[in-house]
């Protein structure tokens, strides 16, 4: 099928693909917004408490070993048919980058500039919020940037229950045989997760000092 008749299918059906797409945008902001409320506390949990890393890590790696479609089917009878079971679903699976970087880049830290911190008199509190945090900004930045790219990904999967997003066009192209309106759905889907991509990179520069970019 010649690319022409791709665009222009698209081009036809532009109304409801930037709708779609507002959908989309809109499910995984509040899922990645889920996910770094939950992610960073527990990150920084983990490096006051080291002996709880190893089971937050593991629980977090066993999320990710989960197919998509089974968890997604759990939740369901849980939550219901909508937006709600499809965005613990990505919370859920964005979890394990934040948490891991968030933990890597506070213990990642010289403890020469911890140890300088104490010496100055700083609780733990400020330390936590003066030094540690602004020092590991960067890597957690990068965690988020991961988490944002797979919840673009994963919120496809919202269409399958109701929630709506881009995957509707493909899932519905995908029943009916039609080429024209998966690409409609896919191309969409691929140029917001690179731009998202693209838009975190230079968020996670501009929080890293020119000194280590």
């Amino acid at each position: 099928m010649p690319v022409a008749e791709y665009i222009n299918f698209m081009l036809e059906r532009m109304d409801d693909i930037i709708v779609l797409t507002g959908q989309h945008i809109q499910l995984s902001f509040i899922a990645i917004v889920v996910a770094i409320a939950i992610g960073v506390p527990l990150g920084i949990l983990m490096t006051r408490f080291p002996s709880i890393s190893s089971f937050i890590l593991g629980l977090a790696n066993a999320v990710q070993a989960i197919p998509s479609l089974a968890f997604l089917g759990f939740l369901v009878p849980i939550f219901g048919i909508g937006s709600t079971p499809s965005i613990v679903m990505v919370s859920a699976y964005a979890l394990l980058p934040i948490v891991k970087n968030t933990y890597t880049g506070l213990t990642g830290i010289d403890k020469a500039i911890v140890e300088a911190g104490l010496g100055m008199g700083m609780t733990e509190q400020q330390l936590m919020t003066m030094v540690r945090i602004p020092m590991a900004l960067p890597v957690i930045m990068a965690g988020v940037r991961i988490a944002v790219v797979m919840a673009v990904g994963f919120t496809t999967l919202a269409a399958l229950i109701g929630a709506g997003g881009l995957g509707q066009l493909i899932y519905r192209g995908i029943s009916m045989v039609n080429s024209r309106m998966i690409v409609a759905g896919a191309v969409p889907a691929m140029i917001l997760a690179l731009a998202i991509d693209k838009i975190f990179y230079f968020l996670e520069k501009a929080v890293t000092p020119k000194g280590i970019r």
